[in-house]
């Protein structure tokens, strides 16, 4: 898969962080927006085809998370936090409002192109064409995965996921069943070592029950081992 040409909106209030990530993306082929704050950054993306944001929480006008709050109303496009803050609680609380990604400053320039090559090459898989058999779809009970629209409905109605979410669904779908620990979860859907992951897997699980899930306290579907792990009920 190619990502060069992807489009990256970068946005942060300090212009030097702006222009030190478009120079360091920008060398792996990446087309380069910015926005310098929150408000900015959606004008931005009313203006162009985004397929990642880069985005900082503290910035005037209107902040990180407020912002990512709209466009996760209208856009399922990856969404990664650069902040300076590093608590277990604030990642929580970014991945709580729809943020895929997290990474703290000061951040270290190889990972930062890690995790852009990652969270951008599993959005653009969602968008590959499909397989060519007629009925490729993911059944329990009354959820469906659809592999060829890349779409998951809940009887019958449509469930709005972000690319994160997606790939756990079909993963847990998949292998229906069988138990995935927090650590698998994380090596197979962000492509890398897992460490100290268990709250980002969790976040993201907590988001899936609550759109598939009437009760997410009893699931019918995604269910919790305790200790070991979670799986997709079969």
């Amino acid at each position: 898969m190619n990502l060069e040409n992807s489009a990256i909106l970068v946005v942060d209030d300090d212009h030097d962080i702006v222009n030190a990530i478009a120079k360091l993306l920008g060398k792996e082929g990446y087309i380069i927006y910015k926005a310098y704050n929150g408000l900015e950054a959606i004008d931005m993306l009313m203006q162009h085809e985004i397929q990642l944001i880069l985005i900082d929480v503290m910035m005037p006008k209107l902040d990180g998370l407020s912002a990512m709050m709209k466009i996760r109303e209208k856009n399922n496009i990856p969404i990664i936090v650069l902040s300076a803050k590093s608590e277990d609680s604030d990642k929580i609380l970014g991945l709580s409002m729809g943020a895929d990604d997290y990474i703290t400053k000061p951040y270290n320039p190889m990972e930062l192109v890690a995790r852009v090559n990652s969270n951008l090459r599993r959005y653009l898989s969602l968008g590959a064409a499909g397989s060519t058999m007629s009925d490729n779809k993911l059944r329990i009970g009354g959820l469906e995965l659809d592999k060829d629209a890349r779409q998951i409905t809940l009887d019958g109605e449509p469930v709005k996921f972000t690319p994160t979410e997606y790939k756990i669904t079909e993963l847990l779908m998949e292998n229906a069943g069988r138990t995935f620990s927090a650590e698998d979860i994380y090596s197979r859907i962000w492509n890398e070592d897992s460490y100290s992951v268990e709250n980002t897997v969790m976040v993201h699980i907590r988001h899936i029950r609550e759109k598939i899930e009437i009760n997410p306290s009893e699931p019918r579907y995604l269910k919790v081992v305790w200790g070991i792990g979670y799986k997709m009920e079969k």
